[in-house]
Formats: C-alpha cells, sequence, structure tokens
C-alpha cells in the first residue's frame, strides 16, 4: 500500500510539470551560486503529494525573495517596574519582523524530493542572478 501511495504522489508530480531530470545532479553544479540565487522549500507529506509540493514551492519562493530583498523591523522595549521598597525589576522585550515583498521573475523549480521517512518534500528554485537589479543580498533596517 505504501508504494502505491508513493507512485500516487510521483505521478500526481509529473502530472503538474515537474521536469524530468538527473536525480543524482547536484544543484550546485548546475547553477552556480555566483549566477544563480537559489531557494530550498520543504513540505509535509502527510497532506499529501500536491499539497507538500505547493508548500515546499512557496517556501523555496520566500526563500529566494529573502536572500534578495528583506525588510527588517526591530522593536525594543525597556519596562522598568519599580514597587514601593523592593528592587526594581527589568524586562526587556525585542520583536524582530521579516518582511519579503518582492516580485520574483525567471524562476524555475529545478528539483523536487520526497523523503518518505521524514515524510517531507523539498524543492529547490532558481533565479538567475541577472534578474535582479543588484548582485548581492542587501536588508534594510528600520
Amino acid at each position: 500500500m505504501l508504494k502505491t501511495g508513493v507512485a500516487a504522489v510521483w505521478a500526481s508530480l509529473w502530472m503538474l510539470g515537474i521536469p524530468a531530470m538527473s536525480w543524482s545532479a547536484s544543484v550546485g553544479d548546475r547553477y552556480p551560486a555566483d549566477q544563480y540565487w537559489i531557494g530550498r522549500g520543504q513540505g509535509d507529506l502527510t497532506k499529501g503529494g500536491v499539497v507538500c509540493r505547493r508548500v515546499a514551492e512557496l517556501a523555496a519562493r520566500a526563500d529566494l525573495a529573502r536572500q534578495i530583498r528583506v525588510l527588517i523591523k526591530e522593536r525594543l522595549t525597556d519596562r522598568v517596574r519599580e514597587r514601593s521598597g523592593r528592587e526594581p525589576e527589568q524586562d526587556i522585550e525585542l520583536i524582530r519582523e521579516e518582511i519579503v515583498e518582492e516580485y520574483l521573475q525567471g524562476v524555475e523549480i529545478v528539483d523536487v524530493r520526497v523523503d518518505e521517512g521524514s515524510q517531507a518534500c523539498f524543492v529547490t528554485a532558481v533565479m538567475s542572478k541577472n534578474q535582479t537589479s543588484g548582485s548581492t543580498p542587501s536588508s534594510t533596517p528600520r
């Protein structure tokens, strides 16, 4: 029964248009880091093959966008509480938020892997660095 389920997952991935490629070839060999942004994502296979692939693909695209431009917001709150007759108490709270707002063009899904042992699927997406205006990642703290 398990082999039938795996075959169904692979069949559904094939039907979604995943390219037939050499699974043993390394993505890093085919897409050098100096020419391509490489993003990786992971999905939960227990939700089904199609959902797993879609979640992993979205995570890989978000990983790509995060490398190109990320808006980082930080808010630091320092509270000192004083009560009569007692030592003052200090509470420091740091909230960090990452926001990715990028429209990605030319993204290719180049690798999809299913790991039955961990019940996960993995997607690798690449995008040529020529597609972006800058060639180095940047972050804008506010």
